[in-house]
């Protein structure tokens, strides 16, 4: 039996858009907001979220964040049509018709990437200070990628983690994050990142074009945005290969690969357990 989008949340649609809303029907994908393929009487067609219980501000730090990454014009990102965080909230998207992901150009990606991040960001983490992702990791603006990984991801996760990671991780997690200025590469400015950039945050349309969606975004260490897509796969190795051609990765970057992924491992430990609990200790023994 299909889902009915709720009279409240279709009023509040139509009036952010100033149309009536014709049908809706929900998409599936992620893992905390109901979608919806929204068609309005005016012909146009739109996506829509709501999360009832998300915490304050979390549909309009999500499109802050899509314009910051879509001002540099750099990777195609959709355009903010609406967003309340009141009652009942809600994000609406320029809607995005979805291709085979096989016809995408990689190449094209990983060059778009490269600027993406080439762009910069005024600090390592967020000017506005707002928290990102599902568990709400700070983002207070930084001057150093050491800096911000310590205090603003490893610290906290290894809050986080108490009671699901070891106590030998959770002491390996606050020993590296007071150590993290002795790897290379960490004196690099801030790079515009994605922040969650696993291949299910892109979204290829019909003409193969790579769409960047469901951000965490934040001034941070580029090889992390890498690193990322390196743990869950699904980037083609013209990605890499075409955004080290515009970008060039500092010298010895294959040694913090595991680094840069031990903060999602360890979300993911958190919020699903199973076998991300050995490759998040995996990674912080690793290096701790």
């Amino acid at each position: 039996m299909p889902i009915v989008i709720d009279q409240p949340l279709r009023e509040a649609i139509a009036a952010a858009l100033g149309d009536e809303v014709v049908s809706a029907s929900r998409v599936h994908g992620g893992d905390v907001a109901s979608s919806w393929r929204v068609d309005l009487g005016d012909g146009r067609r739109v996506f829509a979220k709501s999360h009832p219980t998300a915490p304050p501000l979390f549909f309009s730090t999500e499109a802050v964040g899509l314009r910051w990454l879509a001002a540099p014009q750099a990777v195609a990102v959709p355009a903010v049509l609406a967003v309340r965080d009141e009652h009942p909230n809600l994000l609406i998207l320029e809607w995005i018709d979805e291709g085979l992901r096989g016809s995408s150009d990689e190449a094209r990606f990983g060059r778009q990437l490269a600027e993406l991040h080439r762009a910069g960001a005024p600090a390592f983490g967020r000017e506005d200070r707002r928290t990102t992702g599902s568990r709400g990791l700070p983002n207070e603006p930084c001057a150093t990628w050491a800096e911000f990984y310590g205090t603003q991801r490893l610290v906290p996760l290894a809050r986080l983690a108490r009671g699901v990671l070891s106590p030998v991780a959770i002491a390996g997690l606050e020993s590296l994050a007071g150590r993290l200025g002795e790897f290379a590469a960490a004196d690099e400015p801030a790079a515009r990142l994605h922040g969650d950039l696993w291949a299910g945050n892109r979204v290829v349309d019909a003409a193969g074009v790579s769409w960047l969606i469901d951000p965490a975004a934040h001034g941070g260490h580029r090889e992390f945005d890498l690193a990322m897509m390196r743990l869950f796969g699904g980037f083609g190795d013209a990605v890499f290969a075409a955004y080290d051609d515009v970008y060039p990765l500092g010298a010895g970057w294959p040694d913090r690969v595991a680094l840069h992924q031990i903060a999602p491992l360890v979300v993911h430990a958190v919020k699903f357990g199973g076998g991300y609990v050995g490759a998040a200790s995996e990674a912080i023994r690793a290096y701790a």
